[in-house]
């Protein structure tokens, strides 16, 4: 028989009131502990206060869940579980670790912050222009106080979103934040979690959005308990790039379901935060009759703004958002490299409606086209314009033909989805800190080619996202670090270096002692932002750049991320690619040059009408962007761009009544 406390937490997520499933969640008498350990004959819960340690008996309900009331227990205290009289382990949904991963759990009451966000609305995704960070390498400090002193310039820049890498606690003290073992812990190397409330509320009083990178397809290779309380909580029928799957369609998924469910309810609702990126959805395997990803964003969307955990220890809707015309619902978003077009569709359409999936055939088009690279998926493009045009116009260059790197076909017919769905970068952690050398594309490529590459993704139909330091060509490198245990660390760093011999560069021994050492402190305070940059010459144009694209992104609606799904986009001649922006009154045209100098004519895009012109809004070779302008000469009559050299010119349709006055 199942006990009366477990059984009413076996009814579904409700859109009104939320209860957290698992974990020690306070109340007004005490603190509910649940977890799941299936396959345990007995557990024991011990609570410790100062050197005091108590013990209790939860009881088994008929899934394996344990649950018991402690009426003494009280936030501060730390706790553990003991399985059939083993060691004490930290609890697989503990909101805090205070003495790190291997250690006991502590007690966090979420009702103890003062949040101050009360007129905060969630973002409308037209708007959205994401910005990636770590917060451990963001500031000096590395922590969440840190970052939220930060957040100013991050609003001055003009994104409205901030896009946070894992913070999941993790082994050590150093990691991306893709090796968390405690999914409901925010890592304590930033700080405790009022420290992340904060960061939340700050954010969202400076008009920013707070978007979390959450890992739910894999758990790190140290620190990770789950799998003693839960074998079933992973599969070997699936494998994933780092093993095991997480059981999503075999027996006992229905709770695995529950448990990372509960875990995305968890930030929303606790944290305040108003959307999610999912890392690698792909590796989600889940061949049962509904998918998990389409399951998991149903529960976000449905859940409002207002129905949080108040002081009283109760879960009530205490405000409700009455605007029709901005989205009610968390976003979700998903890196997936499949570009499957029916993650993004409505549901009424038979989509998983997702709000927003990577399309990384723009970056690696980009790559190929202004870095030459051509190793590994970099194979699968010619990086011509031809390729950008369709990347452009359709969202996606692959919907179904065969990849020449995979040898299998790749993708799906994106005609249906709105352009604003996809996300699109010129930089992200993965595409810099995957290099051997953590080294960021513009450093690399010259200066008039990067305004103009940047000019490109910040004028693009699509959701445009920059990731750290990309705003003012940081010179700092973005590299791969870690802080596991030596014996782990020492095969980390040397699989690393494995993966890259197929590099000539690194195909050396000597090659290979340049791969920095993922373990070594020196590596991850080389990845540390340095803000004094912003203000050298060559470092303050580019940011300067950033903020007039975007500044014109936020202020003319045609700029915006469109709900149309098909760009108008073209290659007027291989270097360059050109398209056009409308909406109401704002007429504009994107002409952007990618290589060496040459007339562009974009009559096929826009012909003049009578007496109407083509005016210059913004280009990239305006004093303001570089200290060695070559303008480019505009025909506004054809209209048509003389390009001296890479660039970008953004022309506004001016009509003939304005012309005569």
């Amino acid at each position: 028989m199942m006990t009366p406390v477990a059984s009413a937490f076996r009814r579904k997520i409700d859109p009104i009131v939320r209860e957290p499933i698992f974990g020690a969640v306070p109340s007004r008498d005490g603190v509910r502990f649940r977890v799941w350990a299936p396959a345990a004959h007995g557990v024991e819960l011990r609570v410790r206060r100062g050197s005091r340690v108590e013990s209790h008996q939860p009881l088994k309900d008929d899934e394996g869940i344990w649950t018991v009331h402690v009426t003494a227990a009280r936030p501060g205290d730390q706790y553990a579980y003991v399985l059939d009289d083993g060691e004490p382990l930290p609890d697989p949904a503990s909101r805090c670790q205070p003495d790190g991963v291997h250690g006991w759990s502590e007690i966090v009451d979420p009702c103890a912050f003062a949040w101050r966000d009360d007129a905060w609305k969630r973002l409308d995704p037209r708007d959205a222009v994401l910005y990636e960070l770590h917060v451990g390498t963001f500031t000096p400090e590395g922590t969440f106080a840190a970052a939220a002193e930060r957040l100013e310039d991050v609003r001055d820049l003009g994104v409205t979103a901030i896009e946070i890498m894992p913070v999941a606690d993790f082994p050590g003290s150093r990691n991306w934040g893709y090796d968390g073992v405690c999914l409901f812990a925010p890592a304590r190397a930033y700080g405790r979690p009022d420290d992340l409330r904060a960061l939340v509320d700050r954010a969202h009083r400076l008009g920013l959005a707070v978007v979390l990178d959450v890992v739910y397809n894999h758990f790190g290779p140290e620190g990770a308990y789950l799998h003693r309380f839960a074998p079933a909580f992973f599969t070997d029928r699936h494998t994933t790039p780092w093993g095991v799957a997480i059981n999503l369609d075999g027996p006992g998924s229905s709770v695995v379901r529950r448990f990372i469910t509960d875990n995305a309810l968890h930030w929303i609702d606790e944290y305040h935060i108003d959307g999610l990126r999912l890392d690698a959805t792909h590796a989600l395997v889940d061949e049962g009759p509904r998918p998990f990803v389409a399951e998991l964003v149903a529960a976000c969307h449905r859940y409002e703004a207002g129905h949080r955990y108040e002081a009283s220890h109760r879960y009530t809707q205490i405000h409700t958002d009455t605007d029709d015309d901005v989205p009610h619902h968390v976003l979700v978003y998903a890196e997936d490299h499949r570009n499957l077009a029916h993650m993004v569709e409505d549901a009424a359409l038979g989509g998983w409606d997702v709000d927003g999936v990577w399309a990384d055939d723009f970056h690696h088009i980009m790559r190929r086209m202004i870095a030459g690279d051509a190793y590994g998926y970099y194979g699968d493009y010619g990086g011509s314009t031809e390729e950008l045009a369709t990347a452009l116009r359709d969202g996606w260059l692959y919907s179904g033909q065969r990849s020449p790197t995979k040898g299998q076909p790749r993708g799906t017919d994106p005609s249906r989805v709105a352009l604003r769905r996809l996300v699109i970068c010129l930089q992200n952690h993965d595409q810099i800190g995957n290099r051997a050398l953590g080294d960021r594309i513009h450093r690399g490529v010259d200066p008039a080619v990067w305004r103009a590459a940047v000019a490109l993704l910040l004028t693009a139909p699509m959701t445009p996202l920059l990731f750290m330091g990309q705003e003012w060509s940081a010179g700092t490198p973005f590299l791969f670090f870690t802080d596991f245990e030596p014996e782990l660390g020492r095969k980390v760093v040397e699989g690393r270096r494995r993966e890259f011999r197929e590099f000539p560069e690194f195909s050396t021994p000597e090659g290979a002692a340049r791969i920095p050492d993922s373990q070594a402190p020196e590596t991850f305070a080389a990845s540390k932002l340095r803000w004094s940059e912003r203000t050298r010459p060559e470092h303050a144009c580019v940011l300067a750049l950033h903020r007039e694209l975007l500044r014109l992104r936020q202020n003319v609606r045609a700029m915006k991320a469109t709900d149309d799904a098909e760009g108008k986009a073209i290659a007027p001649d291989g270097e360059t690619i050109a398209f056009r922006r409308r909406d109401g009154d704002a007429d504009l045209l994107v002409a952007v040059r990618l290589n060496g100098a040459g007339r562009t004519d974009l009559s096929p895009l826009a012909s003049t009408a009578g007496r109407d012109r083509w005016d210059t809004v913004v280009t990239t070779e305006d004093p303001r962007f570089c200290d060695d302008a070559m303008p480019s000469r505009i025909d506004p009559a054809v209209p048509a761009v003389e390009f001296l050299r890479p660039g970008a010119v953004i022309l506004k349709r001016v009509t003939s009544s304005l012309v005569e006055k």
